[in-house]
């Protein structure tokens, strides 16, 4: 493979790079540490990376709108909390009424964030950057500052996440049933494939009858629903709910997505980028606790790669723009 030829690979179809990237990744740090590599060690890779990969799926949708959610991570945080709360009163109830409970309470909070982008017409960082404070302080109001412990918490709430189903934990089915529903619905519904269209050219998408406002409602309620069902495997699986829970981790979030492919100009991006861009992530995280090194690494390395992604992005639209307008010069003569 020539020097452009691996350029080409890297700005035009991210997917098969990170997949590369990744599979470098697990050879090198197998070398350094060789049970890294095994089947439980990759599979817990997989369980600890099945929270980001779904919120980042939900945080695509918003930002192929040209869109941005900052309250993702206050949403899990409150929603986590509530349901905590909820269980520590009502031990007796099924865990279903629990997820059933937190997927309602995430709609709620998502659909807040949709009223004031797409009804009022709020630019989204706006509106979301007040809700992650509002958010957040709710935490508070709720449980008084007090945490939820695990002895608080009855063991079907705390138990569900990590119990298995044919050698693999629930939390990993559960992002095994998500991202496959998203995938679908982005390439296989009118109202997935519209988002391309909102985010890449809104003007156009309004003059061909795409109800921009239903879809940009839609998508921020979806994303604080998937959130909302986060919030429970989160506090479930560590089997503790505090006031900061996943603090800063919508910035996390943004990283898979731009990782991913994701334009945060929107109308770009795909599921498999992003999931790939999240389990990237995910190695780098697992990996730097066995390599020795301080995971404060985790952060530069992340914005490395951040910064390296949105040089490709650039370049990949600079270059698509180009042809296009070579392309326009050719049919015009």
């Amino acid at each position: 493979m020539t020097a452009s030829d691996l350029r080409a690979l890297l700005t035009r179809r991210r997917e098969p790079a990170l997949a590369l990237l990744i599979v470098v990744l697990v050879v090198l740090i197998g070398i350094r540490a060789p049970f890294f590599v095994s089947i439980d060690s990759l599979s817990g890779v997989l369980t600890d990376t099945s929270i980001l990969m779904m919120l980042a799926c939900a945080e695509m949708l918003v930002i192929l709108t040209r869109g941005i959610d900052l309250s993702l991570a206050a949403n899990v945080a409150f929603t986590g909390m509530a349901v905590a709360l909820l269980s520590m009163s009502y031990p007796e109830l099924p865990v279903v009424a629990y997820i059933v409970s937190a997927l309602l309470i995430g709609l709620v909070l998502g659909a807040f964030n949709g009223f004031f982008v797409a009804i009022i017409g709020i630019p989204p960082i706006v509106v979301t950057l007040g809700t992650l404070s509002m958010f957040r302080g709710l935490v508070f109001v709720i449980s008084g500052g007090e945490w939820v412990n695990r002895h608080e918490m009855p063991d079907i709430y705390q138990m569900f996440p990590m119990e298995t189903f044919l050698g693999l934990p629930h939390l990993l089915w559960v992002a095994v049933t998500v991202i496959p529903m998203f995938w679908l619905f982005m390439n296989h519904t009118k109202a997935g494939r519209s988002l391309y269209a909102i985010g890449g050219n809104p003007q156009a998408a309004r003059y061909v009858g795409i109800p921009i406002e239903a879809r940009l409602f839609m998508v921020y309620a979806i994303a604080g629903m998937i959130a909302g069902l986060c919030g429970y495997l989160w506090t479930a699986r560590f089997a503790v709910a505090y006031t900061e829970i996943a603090i800063g981790f919508e910035l996390v979030v943004i990283a898979a997505c731009v990782i991913g492919g994701v334009s945060i100009a929107g109308g770009v991006g795909t599921i498999p980028g992003v999931v790939l861009g999240a389990l990237f992530l995910g190695l780098i995280a697992n990996a730097l606790p066995v390599m020795g090194w301080s995971p404060f690494w985790k952060q530069a390395i992340s914005g490395a790669v951040i910064l390296i992604a949105v040089v490709l992005n650039s370049r990949s639209h600079k270059r698509q723009g180009k042809l296009i307008v070579r392309r326009d010069e050719a049919t015009a003569s």
